[in-house]
């Protein structure tokens, strides 16, 4: 495992397939559990505004360094020092991504645990392949604290109440496996394999036309922002328009 860590926190690469070029973001602190810190943080937010902007560039892949985890949420010791607002960038939350509509696909590659605000990053993405015997949780409340990057509103509307309530309030570890079978997890692959299967998902979504991908992903969000609107009257409270970000 790479410990150097004069190496950057975030990488992005372009990699071309058959009908596509993705970018490919990747969490590079292994030596931390890819614990992203405000630089990290704030590098994915560029690469993905860049990935955004780039017309050659049909998807965004993120994915970690190293087998041990995908993300282990914020740097803990940088929050201690500067406050846990630091990691967040203003507009779009963690990494940039948790609290902010991205137009084009964005494919989880969990190569590891995905943990607190690393399961955030997971259920902003619009697929997940995900290694097996990986393990997802919002471990926050087991010290005291709560996901605030839009983990819980997205697992409102993503899952059961029971089941979400389980994930939210135990802070359990969830296996890969078991996350596949409550549909939050799209593919399933040995460790090894994540990123070949992402890449691979990514060039079959990418065949077909990219106008109607973008459409299609519009509309599914203008349908949960539409349901926010209706729960928030029924429920006599504003309406927290983040939730259309599922």
């Amino acid at each position: 495992m790479n410990t150097d860590v004069t190496e950057p926190p975030v990488i992005a690469a372009r990699h071309e397939g058959a009908h596509e070029v993705v970018c490919v973001i990747t969490l590079n602190r292994p030596h931390v559990s890819n614990a992203m810190n405000a630089e990290g943080s704030c590098l994915v937010d560029k690469h993905v505004r860049e990935a955004e902007a780039d017309p050659e560039v049909g998807a965004i892949i993120l994915t970690g360094a190293g087998e041990r985890a995908f993300c282990a949420g914020m740097d803990l010791k940088e929050a201690a020092a500067r406050g846990a607002g630091h990691g967040l960038v203003p507009g779009a939350g963690f990494c940039g991504v948790t609290e902010r509509v991205i137009a084009k696909p964005v494919i989880g590659a969990v190569n590891g645990a995905a943990v607190a605000g690393g399961l955030e990053i997971s259920l902003a993405c619009d697929m997940l392949v995900a290694g097996s015997g990986v393990v997802f949780s919002l471990p926050e409340v087991k010290r005291g604290m709560v996901a605030f990057t839009g983990g819980v509103q997205r697992l409102s509307t993503q899952l059961s109440r029971q089941i979400a309530m389980e994930i939210i309030c135990m802070g359990s570890l969830i296996p890969a496996e078991r996350m596949y079978e409550l549909g939050v997890v799209n593919r399933v692959v040995p460790q090894h394999d994540v990123l070949p299967a992402a890449l691979a998902l990514a060039d079959d979504l990418l065949a077909n036309s990219w106008k109607a991908i973008a459409f299609g992903k519009e509309l599914f969000n203008h349908a949960m922002n539409e349901r926010e609107g209706i729960a928030a009257y029924a429920e006599k409270r504003d309406a927290d328009f983040k939730k259309e970000q599922a």
